[in-house]
C-alpha cells in the first residue's frame, strides 16, 4: 500500500463519521443478533428480567442524547471560538481532532442514531421476546458507554479550548512532528547533498497549488526506477507550491517522458491548508503568531509570550544529531529541514513585536543563550545570529540605556561562550 493511500486511510479514520457509523452497524447487528439467537433464548427469561422496558430506555436515550449533543456541539464552537481569539486559528484544527471531544461526540450521535433504530425495530414487530432479551443487554451495554462518556466529558471540558490547553496542544504537535522527522529525516532517501544539487536537471513541477501535505515516497521510488533515474526532492511537507513550481529534479543530464513526469508529480499530495503531522515548522510558528498576538497592544500579555519562549526551547532541544537513518529509496535525495529556519519562525516574530518590552528581551535573550548551552556546535550560530538581531530591535525600541545595557551585556555573554570555529549543525 502507498504512502498517500495510508494518508488518506489515516485523515478518514479522523472523521466523526466512523465512529457513528459503527454505533448505525451496530443497531443493524442488534436486529441480526436478535433473530439468530431466537432459538437459544427462552421467551420467558426476558420477561423474568424486564427485558420488555427496553423501549423505555430506548425512548430515554434517544431525547436525551439528542439535547446532550446539541449542548456539546454548542460547548465545542465556544471553545474553537476562545482558541481562535486568545491563540490562534491555527490551534482550531488541533482541537477538531482532540480524541476525547471526538469520541464523546461520536458517542452521543451513535447512540441517538442506535436508539432510533432500536425503537424502529420494536415498533415495527421485528423483536419477539427473546429479541426483546437480545436488544435489552446491547442497550444496558450501550448506556454505561453513555456514562463513562459523560464522565470524560465533564472532566475534559475544564481544560478544553483554554488558552493554556492551546498552548499545550500546539507544543506537543511541534514536538511530535519534529521528532518523527529526526527518526526520518530523509522520509528514507539520500540526503541531497551540494554536489547533486549542482546537477539538478529536468524539472518536475506541482500537480496543483496550495501547500505541500505530504509526498508518497515509496511511489516516487517506483516511478524513478521504471524511468532509470534518480530524483532530487527539493520541497519538503509544509512548503507552498503552485503549478509552476518545481517539486523535484532529474539527477544529471536524464529527461523524463510526459507519462513518467505525471506519475512523478501526481504522488506530491497538495492542499489548501498545512498539517501539523509531517511539517514540524508549522507548529513552531503557530506557537510563535500566540506570542505576537499576546504583544500586540490590544492584548497587552507579556507572560504569555515569555512562556511561549520556553516551549519553543523545549520543542527545539529535540533536534539531536541522529546516527545514519534507514535507506529505504536509494533513487531520491531529499532536502533536508533547516535548523537555522526553524530558530528563525520561533524568535524572529517575537524579537519584532516585543522590541520594547525589556522582560520579553530578557528571557529571548537568555532562551537563545540556553539553546547555545545545550549543543553549542548546534545551536550556537544561530542563536548568536538571532541574539544580534533581537538586540539591534531592541536598542532602536528601548528609551532608556540601562536596559540596552542589560541586553548588550546578554548578548556579549552569549558571544563570549560562542567560537567562531563552531560549524552550524546538521539533521543527521
Amino acid at each position: 500500500m502507498s504512502s498517500v493511500w495510508k494518508w488518506n486511510l489515516r485523515q478518514i479514520g479522523r472523521q466523526i463519521w466512523v465512529p457513528i457509523a459503527a454505533f448505525a452497524a451496530l443497531g443493524v447487528a442488534t436486529a441480526v443478533g436478535a433473530i439468530v439467537a431466537k432459538p437459544f433464548v427462552p421467551a420467558e427469561l426476558g420477561l423474568r428480567i424486564g427485558a420488555d422496558s427496553v423501549g423505555t430506555l430506548l425512548q430515554i436515550l434517544a431525547s436525551s442524547m439528542l439535547t446532550v449533543t446539541t449542548f456539546s456541539l454548542s460547548i465545542m464552537l465556544s471553545a474553537f471560538t476562545a482558541a481562535a481569539g486568545a491563540a490562534t486559528p491555527r490551534a482550531i484544527k488541533l482541537l477538531q481532532e482532540d480524541d476525547v471531544s471526538r469520541s464523546v461526540l461520536a458517542t452521543f450521535v451513535g447512540v441517538f442514531i442506535f436508539s432510533l433504530a432500536g425503537l424502529i425495530g420494536l415498533q415495527s414487530g421485528l423483536y419477539d421476546a427473546a429479541g426483546r432479551l437480545v436488544l435489552f443487554v446491547v442497550t444496558l451495554a450501550v448506556v454505561t458507554a453513555v456514562v463513562v462518556q459523560l464522565v470524560r466529558w465533564i472532566g475534559h471540558l475544564a481544560d478544553f479550548g483554554r488558552l493554556g490547553d492551546t498552548l499545550a496542544r500546539l507544543e506537543t504537535a511541534a514536538e511530535a512532528a519534529l521528532r518523527t522527522r529526526l527518526e526520518n529525516p530523509f522520509l528514507g532517501g539520500h540526503r541531497l547533498s551540494t554536489t547533486e544539487a549542482a546537477t539538478l536537471g529536468h524539472i518536475i513541477r506541482a500537480p496543483a497549488t496550495g501547500y505541500l501535505q505530504t509526498i508518497d515516497m515509496k511511489g516516487i521510488e517506483q516511478g524513478a526506477k521504471l524511468a532509470g533515474v534518480r530524483l532530487a526532492i527539493t520541497v519538503l511537507p509544509g512548503h507552498f507550491v503552485h503549478e509552476r513550481a518545481p517539486v523535484a529534479h532529474v539527477l544529471g543530464d536524464a529527461s523524463l517522458d510526459e507519462e513518467a513526469e505525471t506519475y512523478i508529480a501526481s504522488r506530491f499530495v497538495v492542499a489548501e491548508n498545512r498539517t501539523y503531522e509531517q511539517d514540524p515548522r508549522f507548529g513552531i510558528l503557530a506557537l510563535a503568531e500566540v506570542a505576537s498576538r499576546a504583544l500586540s497592544p490590544a492584548v497587552n500579555d507579556p507572560g504569555t509570550a515569555i512562556g511561549i519562549l520556553g516551549r519553543q526551547v523545549r520543542v527545539l532541544s529535540q533536534w539531536h544529531i541522529r546516527p545514519e537513518p534507514e535507506l529505504r529509496y536509494p533513487s531520491l535525495s531529499v532536502a533536508e529541514l533547516s535548523l537555522a529556519d526553524m530558530m528563525t519562525d520561533a524568535f524572529a516574530a517575537i524579537a519584532r513585536d516585543g522590541a520594547g518590552l525589556i522582560e520579553v528581551q530578557i528571557r529571548l535573550q537568555k532562551m537563545l543563550m540556553a539553546l547555545h548551552d545545550i549543543d553549542p556546535a548546534l545551536f550556537g550560530p544561530e542563536a548568536l545570529v538571532l541574539s544580534d538581531r533581537s538586540l539591534a530591535l531592541a536598542e532602536a525600541a528601548l528609551a532608556l540605556e540601562e536596559d540596552k545595557a542589560i541586553l548588550r551585556a546578554l548578548n556579549a555573554e552569549l558571544r563570549a561562550r560562542s567560537t567562531p570555529s563552531e560549524p552550524l549543525g546538521r539533521t543527521t
